[in-house]
């Protein structure tokens, strides 16, 4: 189980860097205009940029947990950094779907939710 949970929250940090990048340096690219389905008149604002920008660091900080939990391994303390930054992707997700996008939880959600069910058979 320990190997299943390990591939999970480390598609779930990938996921989340891929966003990260998408969102702090790519954002006025075709993927993430098509992802973001941001609306034309925001595409150029500057101000929109940073706030992604933002987002995208706190993106980061997600995947950085994840990794850091991963790099610690199932031990006690690895175990538990996982399960907080996999609860938080969960959270942000839930979140996300209600005043973002309701795909979010799918996207975003779903794998993170089956890291933290598998982190939760780990122990």
């Amino acid at each position: 189980m320990e190997i299943l949970a390990a591939v999970l929250v480390g598609i779930v940090a990938l996921e989340h860097l891929f966003i990260m990048i998408l969102e702090m340096f790519f954002i006025r690219s075709k993927v993430a205009k098509r992802a973001f389905k941001l609306p034309e008149h925001l595409e150029e604002d500057p101000n929109v940029a940073v706030m992604f920008a933002n987002q995208g660091l706190y993106n980061g900080f997600l995947a950085s947990g994840l990794i850091w939990g991963l790099m610690l391994g199932f031990n006690s303390v690895g175990h538990m950094i996982q399960l907080f930054f996999v609860i938080c992707v969960v959270l942000a997700a839930i979140y996300g779907s209600f005043t973002s996008n309701k795909s979010i939880i799918i996207k975003q959600g779903l794998p993170a939710i089956l890291a933290l069910i598998a982190l939760l058979f780990v122990r």
